[in-house]
């Protein structure tokens, strides 16, 4: 079992930075440049995303079949909080507003869909498969209204300007997000013509790979004698090693049902979403933490992650 889901897990990351190394190796041959790489990621986050989660919504989720559907996002709500908690411990030893938020945000947020998806879909057998993807789904639903609200508060916060913004809790995927569950709550979704979906749910499978070259160009213009090895170690600490081992006992002591068991465990032991990257470049903000932090905690969850899902496998299933 460790050899398989150390495969699996190592695969999916790999993706990642592949991905991620294509946006590097634009940048370093002068084919993106920082001003064309700020437009992908407006194009990211105000088109594609959005478009994702209207067609990943519309496809997968309805009120009727899942009556217990709130569940999913307080979960997600949940975990968000305590990777909130857990980060504030930290700040004594962080300088500056800005470095601490980031650090907030990159210990509060993970990357919560794609490999999740990815992990399960190797490892559970396909009579559990199509219940577990669902599960994922409906947790998103929370996570995208909270990551792309109280995610770009956080980032957008400055000594200057910590007021609370509204403007910030309705970007592009957090309204794509409401609007979308409204459409189908009132059944108008069933009027989407097939025609109109399909371009819809081709543009928005283009999200992550378009994502992952944000990630990779915005490292390439970063400094690598910049990294901040004090916050990098205190976020593998918090992110990949004290969230995971909180959930392994809670999982235990509680005894959940196991596909929400290892729903909560894998959410918890993923690396930093992706996602940051895409929103310190659309509201045009410095990158002091994030790149850097998407990068090294994907890159230690290649030890910590099969780890983890290993100790659940062999003490809970």
């Amino acid at each position: 079992m460790w050899i398989r889901i150390l495969e699996v897990s190592g695969k999916a990351v790999l993706k990642l930075f592949l991905l991620s190394f294509i946006g590097f190796f634009l940048v370093k041959r002068n084919v993106l440049n920082k001003e064309r790489s700020k437009n992908l990621s407006r194009f990211v986050v105000g088109v594609s995303l959005p478009v994702m989660i209207f067609c990943q919504l519309i496809k997968n989720f309805n009120f009727n079949q899942f009556s217990n559907w709130w569940v999913f996002p307080i979960i997600s709500f949940v975990i968000t909080l305590l990777g909130l908690i857990i980060a504030t411990l930290f700040f004594p030893f962080l300088n500056g507003l800005s470095y601490k938020l980031q650090f907030l945000s990159l210990v509060a947020f993970q990357n919560s869909g794609y490999l999740p998806l990815a992990l399960v879909a190797a490892i559970l057998p396909k009579e559990k498969l199509g219940l577990m993807f669902i599960y994922i789904f409906l947790f998103l639903l929370g996570f995208n209204l909270i990551m792309w609200s109280l995610g770009v508060f956080l980032i957008c916060a400055s000594k200057k300007k910590m007021h609370f913004e509204l403007a910030n809790f309705f970007s592009p995927p957090a309204v794509a997000t409401i609007l979308t569950l409204i459409l189908i709550y009132f059944r108008l979704n069933k009027f989407i013509p097939f025609f109109i979906y399909r371009p819809l749910e081709i543009l928005g499978d283009t999200t992550l790979p378009l994502a992952m070259i944000v990630v990779g160009a915005s490292l390439a213009q970063l400094h690598l004698d910049k990294i901040d090895k004090k916050a990098m170690f205190f976020l593998i600490l918090a992110k990949l090693i004290i969230m995971p081992t909180l959930g392994l006992f809670f999982i235990i002591r509680f005894k959940l049902s196991e596909l929400i068991s290892l729903l909560i465990l894998i959410e918890l032991a993923v690396p930093s979403a992706t996602s940051l990257s895409l929103i310190v470049n659309h509201y045009k903000k410095e990158d002091l933490l994030i790149s850097q932090g998407i990068i090294l905690s994907h890159l230690f969850s290649l030890i910590t992650l099969p780890i983890f899902l290993s100790l659940y496998f062999s003490w809970i299933w």
